[in-house]
């Protein structure tokens, strides 16, 4: 049975160097008492934040990790700029911050006008669904650190900033027993886990494969973008403000993202939608566990609202005329942070 441990990936020793780094960042945050702004929120949440004046900015760094490697066996690149934009912009939302700039670190073997391209392409895409302008970035070459076998090795990672002020931000205190979790459809992997599905999938599919559970080639799925959830979810925010209690991206770690909100409550998902597809692959090719398949992957939920109960019907309707289609997957308990989820009539503790 593969686990994402096994492919490589021990989220439980990257919490460790987390922790770790966040000692240590946390230091830099203080003795600026002489200065017109400070830091709000440091490590730990979604994004970081700094309050100036009346305002407050929020930062967030990511990148789109492995799922280059398929891009390269597909030599296919337009879309991995959507991946970066979405991978930065879901998450500085979650606290109800609106994404303004962005900027993108792109390392290369060597010079390649055509792989610089399809990645802009992809990173113009993204940043016009996202109502945010691209004002900056890097490209270096770095031949002697780049050292993959493939044609085109590289990495691309961005930076968004986005503004809000106080009274809009969603930092998940709020969250309260008998609130609702609703839970927006992902378009497939997005870009988490792939090291754990390359593992499994590879050594019995090629790319081009095609499945009775998919709807296109392996490949093709594999590099669907990762879906950007910044119009329904700001335009939430806007209607019911005072009612939007949380908000967390389902990326890396999957649902366990939802202890960081608030650690007072638990988060009982006892309603996901039931599986197929890519998920469903995945899972029989590896022999995995239901429990490892939620640690892991979003399970075809990519982003989640807690939210007031009075008020889910209302946020179905704007999900609705944003043609997303969302879940009541969940609800909240008095707790220590733990979040859990039912599947086949079995329940699961996911929290680390």
């Amino acid at each position: 049975m593969w686990s994402y441990a096994k492919a490589g990936v021990d989220i439980k020793k990257i919490r460790k160097i987390q922790c770790d780094i966040g000692k240590l960042v946390s230091k830099t945050h203080f003795g600026f008492e002489n200065k017109n702004w400070k830091v709000l929120s440091g490590f730990g949440h979604y994004a970081g934040l700094i309050e100036i004046g009346s305002k407050v900015i929020a930062l967030h760094t990511d990148g789109i990790g492995t799922k280059i490697i398929v891009a390269q066996l597909m030599n296919k690149f337009d879309t991995l700029g959507i991946d970066c934009v979405a991978m930065n912009v879901n998450d500085i939302i979650c606290i109800g911050a609106v994404p303004v700039g962005f900027l993108d670190y792109i390392a290369l073997k060597k010079p390649d006008h055509y792989l610089v391209r399809e990645l802009l392409k992809g990173l113009s895409k993204g940043a016009k669904e996202s109502n945010m302008a691209i004002v900056g970035g890097e490209t270096a070459v770095l031949t002697e650190l780049l050292n993959q076998t493939e044609e085109n090795p590289f990495d691309l990672v961005g930076t968004v900033f986005g503004i809000t002020n106080k009274k809009t931000l969603v930092m998940g205190d709020k969250i309260t027993r008998g609130d609702i979790i609703i839970g927006l459809e992902s378009s497939g992997l997005h870009s988490n886990g792939y090291s754990l599905a390359r593992k499994v999938l590879f050594p019995k599919y090629k790319l081009e494969n095609c499945h009775s559970f998919l709807e296109c080639s392996i490949g093709e799925e594999l590099l669907k973008p990762t879906r950007i959830y910044v119009k329904p979810v700001l335009d939430i925010i806007k209607a019911e403000r005072g009612e939007i209690h949380g908000l967390a991206h389902i990326t890396g770690g999957s649902f366990k993202k939802l202890s960081r909100l608030n650690k007072n409550v638990n988060f009982n998902l006892h309603n996901l939608p039931q599986q197929g597809g890519i998920f469903k692959l995945i899972q029989q090719a590896g022999k995995i566990s239901h429990k490892e398949m939620y640690s892991t992957f979003n399970m075809g939920i990519g982003f989640c609202i807690v939210v007031s109960k009075s008020k889910v019907d209302k946020l179905m309707q704007i999900f609705d005329k944003h043609n997303l289609k969302c879940h009541e997957i969940g609800y909240i308990t008095k707790g220590t942070g733990i979040v859990s989820i039912t599947i086949m009539g079995r329940k699961h503790m996911l929290t680390d």
